[in-house]
């Protein structure tokens, strides 16, 4: 898609860095996205050896080093650690496991947990939901089972937390019924949400000696949390009642971007589930609708490498946009989920840029959206790439679950039934 601008006349000012949201569809314009099936020097992609092993690397890269940043590998000490396996939890309904991931040796490593759900009466291994939470692993279900995490507050304070409620966004005991195994991470556990939070986080633990902070080609926050998402997935991986090949990922907001970045840097992940994931997600940076890139850089720059500062006030020298983040899933299926009044996430944005990723699942034997204009709200349309925008605001629901669920059902095929 080259959609350039709405009106007719291509803007000459590039994006301002001070925090003006337009919600006019009239006062929309696009700028020239990058075509992702053309190489660096020029040549054509007209065939999938040539997407995977030229074009999709060209790509990855420089989203690695212009906008999440790199991360490190799988560590060499890597270990798994498991706490708990009850067979009768959820009343009979599941088999909890929770598990912490060790990332090196030494009493002083960084470490996180992972709270997984097992439908009881299985019988073979289960495809499965590995979603990031905001909030502390006690308070994804009202499971006096689950130990007791530390939360990060507002005011980037973290304290013991006693409190233990079902969060509302997620559809564990729906996911479970219908034959899915679910798992969650805190994300805070892994890096804390905060400029600053380095220090107590992840990142710390494998900076180069002699630096304090990170290079700027090198991992933000995001990067980071879906770096945790893969070591999850390499204890997933190998659990036999897990069905290892598939896994997907899911995320709402920033970690709608997250779920983005781990689905496309870990090709492992069988299906990526992104809601809300606005700017720095699935949305267009070359649109000026909603939160900008420069907004981005100064409210949540350590979420992104420092190189990503480079386009607050230059987005059309960004090499990459979000249509070829979409396009780094490929063929794997994907979801994009929003809400009609989440206009700072642009979920026209979203859906432009699903259109724009269409060739790429095309060229790869797969499909696309099958449509380039915005559906009806509350109407889902499932191809290898799907979409929905429901009535309302930003947040993750009932309806929505049932709609991933439904993608899941089709792709997976139904999951223990």
């Amino acid at each position: 898609m080259q959609r350039v601008t709405t009106p007719a006349t291509n803007p000459s000012t590039q994006p301002t860095t001070r925090r003006v949201e337009n919600h006019d569809e009239g006062q929309a314009w696009y700028w020239v996205l990058p075509n992702p099936l053309v190489l660096s020097d020029g040549r054509p992609v007209r065939d999938a050896q040539t997407w995977f092993a030229q074009r999709r690397p060209e790509i990855l890269g420089l989203f690695q080093t212009e906008v999440y940043g790199k991360s490190p590998g799988k560590p060499e000490d890597e270990s798994f650690e498991v706490f708990d396996n009850d067979p009768t939890a959820l009343g009979g309904k599941a088999i909890r496991k929770q598990i912490t991931v060790h990332l090196g040796a030494g009493a002083n490593a960084p470490k996180f947990d992972v709270l997984l759900y097992l439908p009881a009466k299985a019988v073979k291994p289960v495809p499965l939901f590995l979603c990031f939470s905001f909030f502390p692993l006690q308070r994804v279900m009202d499971d006096p089972g689950i130990r007791l995490q530390d939360e990060w507050d507002r005011n980037h304070q973290r304290h013991a937390s006693q409190r233990r409620e079902k969060s509302p966004s997620f559809e564990v005991d729906q996911t479970l019924d219908r034959g899915y195994g679910f798992a969650a991470i805190y994300y805070q556990q892994i890096d804390p949400d905060f400029a600053g939070g380095m220090q107590y986080g992840v990142r710390s633990a494998f900076l180069e000696p002699g630096l304090s902070d990170v290079r700027p080609d090198e991992w933000g926050t995001i990067a980071a949390w879906a770096w945790a998402a893969s070591r999850a997935m390499d204890y997933l991986q190998n659990d036999p009642r897990v069905d290892r090949a598939r896994i997907a990922i899911m995320g709402h907001s920033r970690l709608g971007k997250t779920a983005l970045w781990a689905g496309a840097s870990d090709q492992r992940f069988a299906m990526v589930i992104a809601c809300s994931s606005g700017r720095g997600g699935a949305s267009l940076a070359r649109r000026n609708f909603g939160e900008s890139v420069g907004d981005l850089n100064q409210r949540y720059a350590y979420q992104f490498c420092a190189n990503y500062r480079k386009y607050g006030r230059h987005v059309t020298d960004l090499p990459v946009d979000s249509h070829e983040l979409i396009g780094l899933v490929a063929p794997r299926p994907i979801y994009l989920a929003t809400a009609s009044l989440d206009l700072h996430s642009d979920p026209r944005g979203e859906f432009d840029a699903a259109v724009a990723a269409g060739p790429i699942y095309r060229l790869l034997g797969g499909q696309g959206l099958g449509m380039d204009v915005m559906p009806p709200l509350d109407t889902a349309i499932m191809g290898d790439i799907a979409f929905h925008c429901r009535t309302g605001k930003h947040e993750v629901t009932a309806w929505d679950w049932q709609k991933i669920l439904e993608f899941a059902d089709r792709k997976f095929g139904s999951a223990g039934r």
